[in-house]
Formats: C-alpha cells, structure tokens, sequence
C-alpha cells in the first residue's frame, strides 16, 4: 500500500503586533467644575497636550447676547502677539497695478480672472485666506456660492476686503485670527500651540479675550462672559475664571 502523503495545511497569516511604542497620556488631576485663574488653567492644558503631534490651544467663550438680534452680533479680528503656530496659504485677488504689492509682501497665489476661472472650473481652494480690493469684489462675488460655504469669502469686517493688501496679507500670515458668533451664541478660535508655553499662549490670550470684550455690543444686558473655557486638541476643557 502506497503512503497518503500529508497535505500541510498552511495556517491563514496573521497581522504583526504594532510594536511602535505608546504614548503615555499624563491623567490630569483637576476639579473640572472649579474656575481656575488663566496661569493654572493654561498649565493645566499645555501639561494635558501629550499627543504625538503639536496640540491646538484653543478658546471657547460662551457670550450673553442673542445672535438673532441685528444689534447683537459679535464679530471681529485680532492680531495675536505670538501667531498660531499655523503656516497660513494666502490668495489674493486683484488688479494687475496691485499684484507685485501682493507678491512682495508674501501671498502664495496672486490673479484676478484667471484666478475666478479656476475656482469655477476646478472647484480651486487650495488656500487658507481670500483678500482682494473692494474694486475687485463684484468679480469674486461671482464665486461667493463656493467660497462663502468654506468661510473664505472675503468680507470688510474681518479685513479681507482692503485697500492696503501689503497690510492685509501681513497681518494673515502674520497671525490674524477671526471671532464670530456660532449659533448657540457661543466664540471658537485658536490662540496658538501647545509648544508655545504657558508665557505666549498667556499673551495670545489677553490679547483675543480683551477683543472680544471690547466688542460687546450695547443692546447687550447682563453678565456678557458667561463662560470660558480652554482646551487642546486631544485633552479636557478648563474654565477659566472671569469677572467681567
């Protein structure tokens, strides 16, 4: 009789162990409803930062106004002293007299049609800030379906729209940063990294948190800051204590 020869049976492959080494999460231990003052709670937040990438700092105020009001709008622009730690693409769209402004002082894409063309054709919106003239707006107001829902259409409130493009361009990459009213009357913005330190990211916020301030409208009544809080990307809020 002739020996059944064994097949082997080849077992299914099995997927290696990710053998990358885990980042360790510090277990931050703080009273989540107490109001810190500013210096602990941006302690509290640079130390809660320990993904594997440089955290987002960011701002979240809710306000005592009702957006629904015409007269209660909170809206405006702030330079931080420190930037956001973020490298900003700039387009701006102009008359050809102003381009070589535009380029010197830095934008990264500088047209006028040709640049209208591309948006419609392409669906083009590889940038991060739209500037142009106020000569210039009935033209980018053919593509404000496209670029209105992306938040870069450019409006005179928050300094995209300007007579000075050396300024304008400067002031984006320079660190300009817009506040406005979501609708649960509630303010969003980045006021830096986590790799900034407590120092900067102090400053960046003094300087965000007295704009805001100062735009509290008139019909506004009662306390205007209800709430403050700061967090990073990946970690807790914190609430910051305010008296105002």
């Amino acid at each position: 009789m002739s020996k059944v020869e064994k097949k082997e049976v080849k077992k299914p492959a099995t997927k290696e162990k990710d053998k990358r080494p885990r980042v360790r999460r510090e277990k931050l231990e703080f009273d989540k409803n107490k109001l810190h003052q500013i210096d602990e709670a941006l302690d509290l937040v640079v130390r809660g930062a320990t993904a594997k990438f440089d955290e987002s700092i960011e701002l979240h105020v809710r306000l005592g106004v009702d957006g629904r009001q015409a007269d209660q709008q909170v809206r405006g622009t702030v330079v931080l002293p420190h930037g956001t730690g973020k490298s900003l693409k700039v387009l701006v769209i102009c008359k050809p007299d102003k381009q070589d402004e535009a380029k010197s002082a830095g934008a990264d894409f500088v047209g006028a049609e040709d640049i209208i063309t591309k948006i419609t054709s392409q669906n083009w919106l590889d940038f991060d800030v739209c500037i142009t003239t106020p000569d210039m707006m009935g033209v980018v107001g053919r593509v404000a379906k496209i670029l209105g829902p992306k938040g870069l259409m450019p409006n005179p409130k928050s300094g995209t729209v300007a007579t000075d493009i050396k300024k304008a361009v400067t002031d984006a990459k320079g660190g300009k940063v817009e506040y406005r009213l979501d609708k649960g009357n509630n303010v969003h913005v980045l006021i830096g990294k986590a790799s900034f330190g407590t120092q900067k990211l102090g400053e960046n916020y003094a300087a965000i948190i007295g704009a805001i301030i100062r735009s509290k409208p008139s019909a506004a009544k009662g306390t205007f800051l209800k709430s403050v809080t700061l967090s990073s990307t990946m970690g807790p809020g914190v609430k910051i204590s305010q008296g105002v």
